[in-house]
């Protein structure tokens, strides 16, 4: 960040993900933003495979505002591009959304005002009809009602990647250095002043979501991991109830020997209930091992992000920094 950047009132931070052909709108969208105090727009390149960052630098000198590029070495994941450009930013709010214009830029505008209004650190969009494709609906249900389980977010909160910060809540929240980031978990962690506010859901502009399912599941394993111990009080519930079970059946096949003379027979039973205890052992043992190879990561020091150049662009004015 140059030491010199112009105090703006706002910053929007999106993160850029094989954008593509959508890049000329997603840059007209902030072209004659109403925004009272200034703004700033930050983009993200996450790395993409496509010529997303080529167009983005041929399209910036042309930008009536303030615009800085960030360049990732390579891809992070969504949630660690978005909270590398947390950092660079500075002003009073700070809003973050998807390169997709499915959010308009001009609601932003309204929850700003209702940031102020309110005198929440955060406020959360929700949408009465979303756009998004079935598959990427159906993640999103999944993910909101694990939160509600894992982290203890409110139910009637929904968690999108459309929000406006306050400065106080960005300060805190960057403050995560480990390798598996998760912006809600960190955010749900920080603050209980959370608001949220109707806004309209575009369809997608061009291109497709960048959440494959992998991706989806490596977003609910960082939250699951990272940002709870629910999944060992789990694993503790079932080994305790493995052991009832244990227990019982061997009470049963006692009481049957001994009092009944039933013999014990049953080589097929037998396996399924060493295959039902040695899986679910095994299960245990991988919980805790993830929990365990986590926490080499981070103590071991895995980046979180690692930028490969960023680009300024004042009106009238541009540079760039490469950072090897």
């Amino acid at each position: 960040m140059e030491p010199d950047q112009p105090d703006f009132l706002s910053r929007f931070v999106v993160p850029l993900y094989n954008t593509g052909d959508s890049m000329v709108k997603h840059f007209d969208a902030f072209r004659d933003l109403p925004l009272p105090g200034g703004y700033e727009l930050i983009l993200v390149n996450d790395a993409s495979q496509d010529d997303t960052y080529a167009r983005a630098k041929t399209i910036i000198p042309s930008m009536p505002i303030p615009v800085m590029l960030i360049d990732m070495a390579r891809n992070f994941g969504e949630h660690s591009a978005v909270l590398e450009g947390f950092r660079h930013t500075r002003g009073k709010f700070v809003i973050n959304l998807d390169d997709d214009l499915q959010n308009p830029v001009e609601e932003a505008l309204r929850m700003l005002d209702h940031l102020r209004e309110t005198g929440a650190d955060v406020v959360y969009a929700y949408y009465d009809e979303k756009k998004h494709h079935w598959f990427r609906n159906m993640g999103s249900w999944l993910t909101n009602a694990a939160a509600t389980f894992l982290l203890g977010k409110p139910k009637d909160l929904y968690l999108c990647s459309f929000r406006a910060h306050n400065r106080e809540l960005i300060d805190r929240i960057i403050q995560y250095r480990g390798p598996y980031p998760y912006i809600d978990g960190l955010i749900l962690g920080a603050t209980n002043r959370i608001e949220r506010l109707l806004v309209r859901h575009e369809p997608r502009v061009g291109g497709r979501s960048g959440y494959t399912l992998r991706k989806l599941v490596r977003l609910w394993l960082n939250m699951f991991f990272n940002f709870s111990i629910m999944p060992l009080r789990v694993a503790s519930l079932m080994g305790a109830l493995l052991c009832v079970i244990g227990v019982i059946m061997l009470t049963i096949a006692v009481i049957q020997a001994l009092f009944f003379k039933v013999p014990q027979v049953g080589w097929s039973s037998l396996m399924a209930a060493i295959s039902l205890f040695s899986g679910s052992q095994l299960l245990i043992l991988g919980v805790i091992g993830e929990y365990v190879g986590r926490a080499y990561m981070t103590v071991s020091g895995k980046p979180q992000s690692l930028v490969r150049a960023v680009t300024t662009h004042r009106p009238r004015e541009s540079s760039v920094c490469a950072l090897d």
